[in-house]
């Protein structure tokens, strides 16, 4: 299972929030390039890169330092969402070494999208699905839908993309825990992987995630926990990486 470092990133900054606030966020850096660094050294092999400004204004805001942190480290994969809502910014981003473009509020607002850039962009797409007592929630979890998560899910997964993120809004930033659960029978409802994200605190969180890897999780997304320190991210990747 492979663990992957959140940099989230509000004016430039890598800063986490708690459930999604923008007013509720705490600053890890201002040099977001050198906290990559810090876990690309630690072993990370992927990267998970959130525009937060991006994602309420609807389109980039901090895809300079995303370029910048892509020309830095090569070798590791990067997956970009926030903001991003049309071909021309899944392409810019592409273009600029990024591997996965992750769609967030507008798979869920205009599903045929998703189906379309799956199509144009093979193997590059992927879903964020974050979800609350098993809704959907979007624009920046601010609203809450009437659709299931499973249901889209099982949608995005005929339309061709390459992973559901499964994100449990409740439990983000929180570090109470990870829904494993919620996440596990999500995987068991589709065939294509589910990287989990949301809550994870410390390595029993990990334990319990690994334990879900055959369901069909294959990844896990931490944040919080790793900056704060309840978490050794080098010790957690090694320990998830053998199943």
């Amino acid at each position: 299972m492979l663990l992957i470092p959140a940099i989230d990133l509000k004016e430039g900054k890598c800063v986490r929030l708690r459930q999604g606030r923008m007013e509720d966020d705490t600053i890890f850096s201002e040099d977001p390039v050198a906290v990559a660094g810090k876990w690309v050294a630690a072993g990370a092999q992927r990267i998970h890169l959130v525009d937060l400004d991006g994602a309420f204004a609807g389109k980039p805001k901090n895809a300079g330092v995303i370029n910048e942190i892509v020309a830095a480290y090569p070798g590791v994969a990067i997956q970009v969402g926030g903001g991003i809502r049309d071909e021309d910014t899944i392409q810019a981003y592409l273009d600029a070494g990024v591997e996965y473009v992750i769609i967030g509020s507008k798979a869920v607002t205009a599903p045929h999208f998703v189906r379309d850039v799956a199509m144009e962009f093979p193997r590059h797409i992927i879903v964020g699905l974050d979800a609350k007592d098993g809704k959907v929630a979007t624009d920046g979890w601010s609203k809450l839908s009437r659709h299931d998560v499973i249901d889209l899910a099982q949608h995005f997964e005929e339309d061709g993309v390459e992973a559901i993120i499964y994100t449990d809004i409740s439990r983000d930033g929180m570090m109470n825990g990870v829904n494993v659960e919620a996440t596990a029978a999500l995987a068991r409802a589709i065939r294509i992987p589910v990287i989990a994200s949301g809550g994870i605190t410390n390595m029993d969180d990990i334990k319990a995630l690994v334990a879900a890897a055959d369901d069909g999780v294959m990844g896990a997304i931490t944040g919080r926990a790793i900056y704060e320190g309840t978490l050794d991210f080098a010790e957690a990747f090694k320990f998830a990486a053998a199943f």
